[in-house]
C-alpha cells in the first residue's frame, strides 16, 4: 500500500478488499461519480457523503477512516447518532454549517433534508484540531448552561459514531426530534438511560431514552461576543482564589 496516500485513501481501499468488490462495483454501491480508481491513486477526494454512506452501507466507523479511532465497524444495532447530512465546499472539504436559534427549531424536521442545509452559512477553522471530522455549530438559547454558556453564544460541536464515545459529563448538543438542547449528559446503565444536565440549578434534568436521540455533538470549543464579562469573571476568580488562600494561611496561625 502507497503510504504516501493519506490515511483515509488507504483505509478505503482496504474496505474495498476486504468486501471483494471491483472498484467499478464499490463506487456503484457509494454512488461516486468518479472512479474508486481515482480516489485509490489520490488523484480524487473522498467526499464526505461517501464517508456517510460508507457508515450506512457497510457500517464503517468515520473516525477509523480518517484514524481517529481503533474500531473498524460500528455495531448496526447501536443508536446511530451520526450526523444525516454535512456540508462540503468545491474543493470537497467539509464545511461548519451555523445552527442558529431561529434554524434550532426546523432542524428536527429537517435532519435529512440536503437543500435544508444548503440554506444554512457555512464556514471552516484552518486549524488541524477541526479537520478529519465532522463538526457543526448551534448558537446558544437561554440561560440553562449559564454561567458556562450565555444566551447568544456560539457552541462548536464535533461529531461522534456512538454514546460510547463521549464520556459523563461532557457538554453536547442533542438532536431530539422535536428539539436542539445543550446539556451536560450523564449516562445510565449500558448507556441507555440518559439524563441532560443544566449548569444553572434552576433547571430541572431532562430525562430520556438513548434510542430517542438523532444527533449527538460533543462540544469542543465557543464563540463568545462578551469579552469584557469573560475579563470580570477573570478577576473575579482571582479574588476568590485570594480569599481562599488566606483563609488557608489565618487557619495555619491558629493552629
Amino acid at each position: 500500500m502507497d503510504n504516501s496516500l493519506s490515511i483515509e485513501i488507504q483505509r478505503f481501499k482496504q474496505v474495498r478488499e476486504e468486501f471483494n468488490l471491483t472498484q467499478s462495483a464499490f463506487a456503484d454501491n457509494l454512488g461516486i461519480t468518479a472512479s474508486a480508481s481515482d480516489i485509490e491513486r489520490g488523484r480524487t477526494k473522498l467526499p464526505g457523503w461517501a464517508v456517510m454512506k460508507l457508515l450506512q452501507e457497510y457500517h464503517v466507523n468515520p473516525l477509523w477512516l480518517y484514524g481517529k479511532s481503533d474500531k473498524k465497524y460500528l455495531n448496526p444495532n447501536i443508536t446511530d447518532v451520526m450526523p444525516k447530512v454535512i456540508s462540503v465546499d468545491n474543493t470537497g472539504n467539509e464545511n461548519i454549517l451555523m445552527v442558529n436559534a431561529k434554524a434550532a427549531a426546523g432542524y428536527p424536521d429537517n435532519i435529512r433534508d440536503q437543500n435544508w442545509y444548503e440554506e444554512l452559512p457555512a464556514f471552516s477553522i484552518p486549524l488541524d484540531r477541526y479537520r478529519n471530522a465532522s463538526f457543526r455549530s448551534f448558537q446558544v438559547e437561554g440561560d440553562s448552561m449559564f454561567p458556562v454558556l450565555k444566551p447568544g453564544e456560539w457552541v462548536i460541536g464535533k461529531a461522534v459514531s456512538s454514546l460510547d464515545d463521549v464520556s459523563d459529563g461532557t457538554i453536547c448538543v442533542f438532536i431530539l426530534s422535536d428539539s436542539v438542547l445543550v446539556k451536560k449528559l450523564q449516562k445510565g446503565t449500558q448507556n441507555k438511560d440518559l439524563s441532560l444536565i443544566s449548569l444553572n440549578p434552576e433547571y430541572p434534568a431532562i430525562k430520556l431514552k438513548a434510542h430517542q436521540l438523532q444527533e449527538l455533538w460533543q462540544v469542543n470549543s465557543k464563540i463568545t461576543f462578551d469579552l469584557e464579562s469573560n475579563i470580570n469573571n477573570f478577576f473575579l476568580q482571582r479574588i476568590q482564589q485570594s480569599i481562599e488562600e488566606l483563609k488557608a494561611e489565618i487557619k495555619n496561625l491558629k493552629g
